[in-house]
């Protein structure tokens, strides 16, 4: 049998989605509102679990390629204090399950094992809307339209298709990133190099952090984040490279120097990076023909969960499809009923909040509090 199937988005969780479809012999499309494969930077490291991301790329029998673009080392956790005192230095020994590699390898990989044609570039999404019987209309921003017997909202925080199936929108969490770059780090940006360390680097207090990751060819990729309210940022002049540099380095004024260098020494403009969350009981009413994964679906704040989950809902989704190939909403309600309750649990546990309390919470001192890090850390 064949399924009309739409995806709209071709991130991660889009993909994975079909590819298993592909394994499984059922054609999709996915459409993207990117020009290309190559539009823009598809971001930084990911680590990918065994207990989600890895089961994804499992069912989509992509293990061995995803094998050959694991960064190794990359495991090692570094954490400092502001004044630069190691607290934690745990190196990889190759014993974690979470092996990082680079966001857009990954989703090479995936763009890769599917038939060309799969991906249909440069369709942004102007809106949807309910046809009735389960059909779904697509109307993409160049006027032309499809119509699917499917539809999978694959398309992140701000979704096009969830107003189909919720009211919910993403609300700001209090608090933003920004993101810098050094590259060459070893030769140009010592300091910083010796400071992150061969992995990950965490530094941070009650309402500051900065966070980096060792990428691929010797680059430091920074995190600075900052508990703000959004007109605070709002007032920074971002355009402008050298300012707002100056205004976020002025919050971490008495900080080690060889932390903030990853703010003051950035080889590119500061990116601003506001983050937002749905409710972490996200769900909806089953609506025929139509259901969302990945962000879309359950957005949260991030606590190195969101694009392994992304996976892992596109794995399931393509297998619970094929296992209902003449019953899609059997397939809809068996994916749905596992995906809310997985999502939840995910978006309550806040990794980044429970480093906040082992650093600063009451009752232990700092030193026992940081000895329990090496494995909470690796989840933020």
């Amino acid at each position: 049998m064949t399924t009309d199937i739409t995806i709209i988005g071709a991130g991660l969780g889009g993909l994975t989605l079909a590819r298993v479809l592909h394994i499984h012999g059922i054609p999709s499309t996915v459409y993207e509102a990117e020009a290309s494969p190559t539009a823009r930077t598809q971001g930084g490291l990911l680590d990918i679990h065994d207990y989600n991301g890895q089961l994804a790329l499992q069912a989509a029998d992509l293990m061995d390629e995803f094998r050959g673009i694991v960064l190794e080392g990359r495991q090692a956790l570094r954490v400092l204090d502001p004044n630069g005192t190691v607290l934690v230095d745990k190196a990889d020994d190759g014993t974690g399950g979470r092996p990082e590699v680079q966001r857009g390898e990954l989703r090479q990989i995936l763009l890769d094992s599917l038939p060309a044609g799969t991906v249909r570039w440069g369709h942004k999404v102007s809106g949807t809307r309910t046809l009735g019987e389960g059909r779904h209309e697509v109307t993409f921003a160049d006027g032309s339209t499809v119509v699917t017997g499917l539809l999978v909202g694959a398309d992140g925080a701000w979704s096009r298709v969830r107003p189909l199936l919720s009211a919910a929108a993403p609300e700001y969490i209090g608090k933003s990133v920004v993101e810098t770059y050094l590259f060459d780090a070893e030769t140009r940006h010592p300091a910083a190099a010796k400071a992150v360390g061969g992995g990950m680097m965490i530094a941070l207090t009650p309402s500051l952090e900065i966070a980096a990751h060792r990428e691929k060819d010797d680059t430091l990729h920074a995190y600075i984040g900052l508990y703000e309210p959004q007109d605070w940022f709002a007032a920074i002049d971002f355009t402008d490279a050298d300012a707002a540099t100056s205004r976020i380095a002025r919050e971490f004024a008495d900080w080690a120097p060889e932390i903030t260098t990853l703010i003051t020494d950035g080889d590119n403009a500061p990116i601003l990076r506001p983050l937002h969350a749905l409710p972490v009981d996200h769900r909806w009413d089953r609506v025929p023909g139509v259901t969302l994964l990945g962000d879309a679906a359950h957005l949260a704040a991030p606590n190195g969960e969101g694009a392994n989950l992304a996976m892992l809902d596109g794995a399931e989704l393509g297998e619970a499809i094929a296992a209902h190939r003449d019953d899609i909403e059997a397939a809809l309600t068996a994916y749905e009923q596992a995906m809310f309750p997985r999502s939840a649990e995910a978006a309550a546990d806040d990794g980044g909040a429970g480093l906040h309390e082992l650093l600063f919470g009451d009752g232990s001192s700092r030193g026992e509090r940081a000895a329990g890090i090496g494995s909470a850390g690796s989840s933020v």
